[in-house]
C-alpha cells in the first residue's frame, strides 16, 4: 500500500505542475516601472554607482582613519606592531658584490632606522641579501618596499634613484627581456634599438612616461607611477618583439598634446593618433620543377636487376677468376688503343697542308667570256663626264696694288 500511495502522490504533483498556467509569452516586455517598489530600489542602486571614487567616500566619513584618506601611515594606526615576521631573499650577481660591500652601511642605515625598522643581512658566499621585519616595524607594506629597493640595487640602479621606491606614490618593476628573442645577435640589436643613438630614444621615453628606466644585461628596471610603468613596459616588450619604439613615442607625443587641451577630453582620439601598419616584404616563390605524370598502370613497376642477374645474363658469373682478369685486361688494352689513335690523328692534323682549291678562302674569278661587253659600254656611256673647271684669270691678279 505504501508504494501505491507514494507513486500516486508523485503523479498528482506532476499533474498539478502541468495544470498550472504559464506566464505571458512576452513577460520581458512588461513595463517594470509599474511594479510597486521598483523605482525606489533603482534610485538606491544609481546612488551607489555614482560613488566610484573611494577617496570621496572616505572624506565624507568622519570615522575613517587618516591613512585611508591619503595621509601617512603612523605608529598610532598600529601601536601593537605586526602579528608575524615576514622575510625575503634577494639574489645579486658577482660583479655587484664589490659595490654592495662598500655601500652596505648606507643601505642598512636607511632601512633599519625609522619609519621602516627592517633588518638586512648580506651573504657574499651564497650571493644573497636577507631582509626581514623586526619588533618595531608597524607598517606591513614596508617589507615590500624594502624588497623592491634591494632588488633594484642588485640590478645596478644607483641608491639615489632606488630610494624613490620607498615613497608611497612611487613603484617599480623589473622586466626580463632575455627570453623574448630567439637569438643573441637579434637580442643585442633590439636592445641597442631601445637605447638609441647616445641614449636618445630611452631619454625620450623617460620624459613622455615620467619614469626612470635602467637597462642592465637581460633586465630592464623601471621606477615611477603605475600608469607610466604600464606604458613603458608595453613599449619595451614591443621593441623586443620587433616593433620600433619610435612609433610608440609619436603616439605618446600626440596624446600629451591632446590631454592639455580641455576641448578634446570628451572626444575619441582615434582620428588624431598615427596608425602604423607592418610592412611584410613579399618573398619570391621558388619555382618547383613539376614532374610529368606517367600513365597509370595497375601493375607495380618491375624490380631492377641486381649485379648478379646482369652477370648471369652476360655469362661473366660462370667464368673463373683468371678468365675475369684476362677479360678486364683486354678491355683496358682496347681503351688504351682507342685513346692513342685519337691523339695520333690530332697530331697529324697539324702537318696536313691546306688545299689550294678551297672556294671559301679565295674569291671567285669570272671568265672574260661570261662578261657581256654591250652592258659595259652602256654603263660607260651613261656616266657624266665632268670636265676640269678652270679659274677665270683677271688682270688685277698680276698687278701689284
Amino acid at each position: 500500500m505504501s508504494e501505491n500511495t507514494s507513486t500516486g502522490g508523485a503523479a498528482e504533483r506532476i499533474r498539478n505542475l502541468l495544470s498550472k498556467k504559464k506566464g505571458p509569452k512576452y513577460s520581458r516586455y512588461i513595463d517594470k516601472n509599474s511594479i510597486p517598489g521598483y523605482k525606489e530600489k533603482q534610485e538606491q542602486l544609481n546612488k551607489s554607482n555614482k560613488i566610484d571614487d573611494v577617496k570621496t567616500a572616505l572624506e565624507n566619513d568622519p570615522n575613517a582613519p587618516n591613512w585611508l584618506k591619503g595621509g601617512l601611515y603612523s605608529e598610532e594606526d598600529n601601536p601593537n606592531g605586526l602579528a608575524e615576521k615576514s622575510e625575503f631573499v634577494i639574489l645579486f650577481p658577482e660583479y655587484r658584490e664589490h659595490f654592495l660591500k662598500q655601500n652596505f652601511n648606507d643601505i642598512s642605515s636607511l632601512l633599519t632606522n625609522s619609519p621602516y625598522y627592517l633588518k638586512v643581512n648580506l651573504n657574499c658566499k651564497e650571493g644573497k641579501i636577507f631582509i626581514e621585519t623586526s619588533e618595531k616595524t608597524y607598517d606591513p607594506f614596508a617589507i615590500l618596499k624594502g624588497r623592491d629597493f634591494l632588488h633594484l640595487v642588485a640590478r645596478g640602479v644607483t641608491i639615489e634613484q632606488a630610494k624613490r621606491v620607498l615613497e608611497d606614490t612611487c613603484f617599480s618593476e623589473v622586466i626580463k627581456i632575455g627570453n623574448l628573442c630567439r637569438n643573441n645577435d637579434i637580442f643585442r640589436k633590439r636592445r641597442q634599438r631601445l637605447l638609441g643613438p647616445d641614449g636618445s630614444t630611452l631619454k625620450a621615453l623617460e620624459l613622455l612616461t615620467g619614469t626612470y628606466i635602467f637597462i642592465q644585461g637581460k633586465t630592464v628596471s623601471i621606477i615611477g607611477d603605475v600608469k607610466g610603468i604600464k606604458t613603458a613596459r608595453r613599449v619595451i616588450v614591443d621593441c623586443m618583439n620587433n616593433i620600433h619604439p619610435i612609433y610608440h613615442i609619436k603616439q605618446l607625443m600626440v596624446k600629451r598634446e591632446l590631454s592639455t587641451n580641455p576641448s578634446y577630453k570628451e572626444v575619441s582620439w582615434d582620428k588624431y593618433l598615427p596608425k602604423f601598419q607592418k610592412n611584410v616584404h613579399s618573398v619570391k616563390k621558388k619555382t618547383i620543377n613539376k614532374k610529368e605524370k606517367k600513365p597509370y598502370t595497375p601493375f607495380p613497376p618491375a624490380p631492377e636487376k641486381s649485379k648478379k642477374d646482369l652477370a648471369i645474363e652476360s655469362g661473366e658469373y660462370f667464368l673463373s677468376e683468371t678468365e675475369k682478369k684476362q677479360k678486364k685486361d683486354q678491355e683496358i688494352k682496347e681503351k688504351q688503343k682507342e685513346n692513342s689513335n685519337i691523339k695520333k690523328q690530332e697530331k697529324q692534323k697539324l702537318y696536313i697542308p691546306p688545299s689550294e682549291d678551297d672556294d671559301e678562302n679565295k674569291k671567285k674569278r669570272k671568265n672574260m667570256d661570261d662578261v657581256d661587253s654591250e652592258e659595259i659600254i652602256k654603263k660607260i656611256s651613261e656616266r657624266k663626264v665632268t670636265e676640269p673647271t678652270q679659274k677665270k684669270i683677271k688682270a688685277s691678279d698680276f698687278i701689284d696694288n
